[in-house]
């Protein structure tokens, strides 16, 4: 099953917009706000070469990707066909050494970066003012792109569940905030160490539990680079050593929620399970386009 297929026809996008000289860079805030905390890969790869000025083509910019990147939703149709097929989910009895399953951890495609945070919030980020931000953005009314944005913004108006806060991040400097004011400054980011595609992985050895509370960041499928953040309550992050089918040694992120009665009864882990909403903690990889947030 194919998962992430890049749109054959691609909007051009281009958005000129000279930065206030006295606005500070993304980089330079991070080093401001979190100075004893190392700016992963997975944050560098996002950023601009540069300050004053954007310019960039959507090339590459859109995807088509299932719902499931962010977990957990309220039920949608499609994941139904795709969660099934995908089966990063185990039970929390499960998290230890020796257990086997087939994981599927794409890498999204989508290469947009982070606008200064000044011209990232000179652009609407609305359903209401959708109108305005193809015709900002040159992206054409009825288009598969402008679908695409349509979906990740409403995705980003939908109320939070119980025990959940949310927020959409559309600079980096925004993602800072959010994710500070979860879990205060003094924080580390992690991201997952395992190459992309499918393959069986055997739990290794030495596992651990990184965090009581986290803040985890998932990037969306829009133009520029916007990620879905969200902290839940009752929820534990842990790394766990992988050995793949082919001998390979990796790391990957893996989030368990001890209460899922807030959960929709047709979400695909109880599916993919076969259990019912708020019976036994349910545990799922997170993908590779996830940041993880976690107090130090």
């Amino acid at each position: 099953m194919e998962f992430l297929r890049p749109l054959p026809i691609l909007a051009f996008l281009s958005v000129v917009v000279v930065v206030s000289h006295a606005s500070l860079p993304s980089e330079g805030y991070w080093k401001l706000v979190l100075p004893h905390t190392p700016m992963p890969k997975a944050v560098k790869d996002h950023l601009q070469p540069g300050v004053t000025s954007f310019n960039a083509s959507a090339a590459g910019c859109f995807e088509i990707h299932n719902q499931f990147n962010k977990i957990p939703q309220p039920f949608h149709a499609k994941q139904a066909q795709d969660g099934l097929n995908i089966g990063n989910f185990f039970l929390q009895t499960d998290l230890h050494p020796g257990t086997k399953m087939m994981l599927q951890l794409p890498q999204t495609t989508n290469e947009a970066m982070f606008l200064p945070r000044q011209v990232a919030d000179s652009i609407p980020f609305s359903s209401k003012k959708l109108p305005e931000i193809l015709n900002r953005l040159s992206v054409k009314e009825k288009s598969a792109e402008a679908e695409l944005m349509k979906k990740e913004i409403e995705e980003c108006e939908e109320a939070a569940m119980d025990g959940e806060s949310r927020f959409c991040a559309t600079s980096l400097e925004s993602l800072i905030d959010f994710s500070t004011s979860k879990l205060g400054r003094n924080v580390n980011v992690l991201t997952n160490e395992v190459k992309t595609g499918s393959q069986e992985y055997e739990f290794g050895v030495g596992m651990r539990k990184v965090a009581e509370k986290a803040v985890v960041c998932h990037k969306m499928n829009y133009p520029y680079a916007v990620f879905y953040c969200h902290t839940f309550t009752k929820t534990r992050t842990y790394m766990i050593p992988l050995v793949g089918a082919d001998g390979s040694k990796s790391k990957a992120m893996a989030a368990c929620h001890s209460d899922t009665s807030a959960w929709h009864p047709q979400h695909v882990a109880f599916q993919v399970l076969k259990i019912k909403p708020g019976t036994v903690p349910v545990c799922h990889f997170l993908h590779n386009n996830a940041m993880v947030w976690i107090p130090k």
